[in-house]
């Protein structure tokens, strides 16, 4: 019984990292000349420890859709202005900690 469970955690554990989140996926998928797994997943990482898991679906929508970002970040909405602020300091975080170089 103790091996089934260890064997289930490692399973998990593997299957989370394997997959990433809906950052690291966006980010992979993008066009952008930069994006690679160890970048992508760093800035997963910042974003697991950030944001909530419904602030990076949205977010995640920003890397196809640039336009949904600048709508967000000009919008009058008091969620919209509450959520612009979060995605700000993820991507100050994400900046200063996965910075190449």
């Amino acid at each position: 019984m103790i091996r089934s469970s260890l064997t289930i955690l490692l399973f998990a554990a593997t299957a989370t990292s394997a997959f990433g989140g809906p950052i690291e996926s966006a980010c992979l998928r993008s066009d952008r000349n930069a994006a690679n797994r160890s970048l992508c997943g760093c800035i997963q990482t910042v974003a697991d420890h950030v944001l909530s898991y419904g602030d990076q679906r949205r977010a995640a929508q920003f890397f196809s859709n640039p336009q949904r970002a600048q709508d967000t970040r000009q919008s009058n909405r008091s969620s919209d202005a509450s959520f612009w602020l979060r995605y700000k300091a993820f991507g100050d975080s994400a900046e200063s900690y996965c910075a190449q170089g």
